[in-house]
């Protein structure tokens, strides 16, 4: 189809002929990830990238495409520090909330990834690998395998939503400050009755139990 980009992964990091290339897709992704951990997405172009690795911008045109190959990279690269785990226990819902918590705390290492998955991103072998596990540990739910990549696409949007409200809560006066009874008499009136509740202790956990207890099928 024209204007679709051949992903990075269908073509040979090098060629079969020519010199010894100076750099590797892992050491660009690498110094494209500190960058962003740094200076966030915005920090990452081809130049700043080729000045990290002593190079110049025209040179990486060598190794890539487009700077969006170099996101799929660094996507790549940072999904690649995932824990292998453990195999699974045997409580599949406990299992996929373990692999959960670890994308959470990826997730908090590197705050652009989120936004660095986008349409038109290219999964790669190590974000397969990351699939892979998920699947696996799923495999006793009595599910289509449909209906289990649903669960798992919504299970990273709660993880990536959890990611970004990491800090110090806001307090109710500053979020409702706009309310008034005369224009939100119901919401109002609420408010004025109902006390804040405790910290929930585990609401990350509690959330993805009813998302996947709901979405999936039990084990009868």
């Amino acid at each position: 189809m024209a204007g679709t980009r051949e992903p990075i992964w269908a073509r040979p990091e090098r060629g079969a002929r020519g010199p010894q290339p100076e750099h590797s897709r892992a050491s660009i992704a690498a110094a494209a990830v500190v960058l962003a951990d740094s200076g966030g997405l915005g920090a990452v172009t081809m130049r700043s990238v080729a000045s990290a690795l002593g190079t110049s911008a025209g040179s990486l045109y060598r190794y890539l495409g487009s700077r969006e190959d170099l996101l799929d990279l660094m996507v790549d690269a940072a999904i690649g520090e995932l824990p292998r785990g453990d195999p699974p226990a045997g409580d599949w819902l406990e299992d996929f909330i373990a692999v959960a918590r670890e994308l959470l705390v990826l997730y908090q290492r590197h705050p652009w990834l989120p936004e660095t998955i986008r349409p038109g991103t290219s999964f790669g072998p190590r974000t397969m690998d990351f699939f892979e596990r998920c699947l696996v540990v799923l495999k006793p739910v009595p599910d289509s395998t449909t209906r289990k990549l649903e669960a798992i696409g919504m299970t990273v949007g709660v993880v990536a939503q959890f990611a970004a409200s990491t800090g110090a809560p806001v307090p109710p006066e500053m979020l409702f400050v706009a309310v008034t009874p005369e224009a939100h008499p119901t919401l109002h009136a609420a408010l004025l009755v109902t006390s804040p509740p405790p910290p929930e202790p585990d609401l990350f956990g509690k959330t993805l139990r009813i998302l996947l207890t709901g979405l999936l099928r039990q084990v009868s």
